[in-house]
């Protein structure tokens, strides 16, 4: 049996999601400790999409095979006794038909989360990132829709980032203010590595008045990551959501509304 979960975590705790050999702490290898210990034999999680040092999520979606009978409320109370206060099993669900927490995903969302006034937060230190200069957020929203549609990201990417391709589909970048929060909205078919964290430094760069409102829209020309700034803190990364077909019947957040109608024809597109 394939059991799907949505998992909810701290990362300022861990050192990302992936099960690491030398024994660091990670989001991975505790899920998959609550798991085998309620399955009653191994197990090994496949997730959506790995999160790096410090970043949260609010719904990473993840998959793994047990043959232990157990229904879902057991697998939900069972994990979360057996889990960390910082990692929360927050659904649970059996698979339908051949779905894969990776490979079938049509779209992942995150949100990045600025805390923009002179002084640092005590409470948030670690859940969003710190910008004591004035941000200009309809100029940060603006630049971002030159990314909207398929693009050669490799300005956006990190120097070591793996992935075959540089080509990746955005569905939309919202950014917007809420109080002393400058909050960035993003959605894709899938992301790069430490793409959303470049195109926030750049974002933050062109709020600042320090860059133009078309300097997104030449740096994808550029396709040169050393000449795109700096890549913003992991703090205020949140992986909030991921999209699948209608016929593995789970749970969507609404931000996923705003996804063009074809968006199901673009699911295996830059993997």
């Amino acid at each position: 049996m394939r059991i799907v979960l949505g998992v909810e975590y701290d990362g300022s705790g861990f050192f990302g999601w992936q099960w690491q050999q030398d024994g660091l702490r990670t989001v991975q290898d505790e899920v998959q400790k609550a798991a085998s210990r309620v399955a009653n034999h191994t197990v090994t999680v496949i997730c959506t999409g790995r999160t790096d040092t410090g970043v949260h999520a609010l719904e990473q979606v993840v998959h793994f095979e047990s043959h232990a009978q157990r229904s879902q409320h057991a697998w939900l109370l069972g994990m979360n006794a057996n889990l960390p206060d910082d990692v929360r099993i927050i659904w649970v669900q059996e698979a339908v038909g051949d779905f894969h927490a990776r490979y079938s995903a049509i779209a992942r969302f995150y949100r990045y989360i600025i805390l923009n006034r002179p002084t640092k937060s005590a409470l948030q230190r670690d859940r969003v990132t710190w910008c004591h200069a004035p941000l200009n957020a309809e100029k940060m929203h603006l630049a971002a829709q030159s990314l909207v549609g398929t693009h050669d990201f490799t300005s956006f990417r990190a120097l070591k980032c793996q992935s075959i391709s540089p080509m990746r589909l955005m569905y939309f970048v919202d950014v917007y203010r809420e109080g002393e929060q400058v909050i960035m909205d993003i959605s894709a078919n899938a992301f790069l590595h430490h793409m959303v964290r470049n195109i926030a430094g750049v974002l933050m760069a062109i709020g600042k008045g320090e860059k133009s409102i078309e300097w997104t829209r030449q740096l994808l020309l550029e396709k040169n990551r050393q000449v795109a700034g700096v890549t913003a803190s992991p703090h205020g990364l949140y992986l909030g959501g991921v999209y699948y077909p209608e016929q593995y019947q789970l749970n969507k957040h609404p931000i996923f509304e705003k996804l063009p109608a074809n968006a199901q024809r673009f699911q295996h597109e830059g993997k």
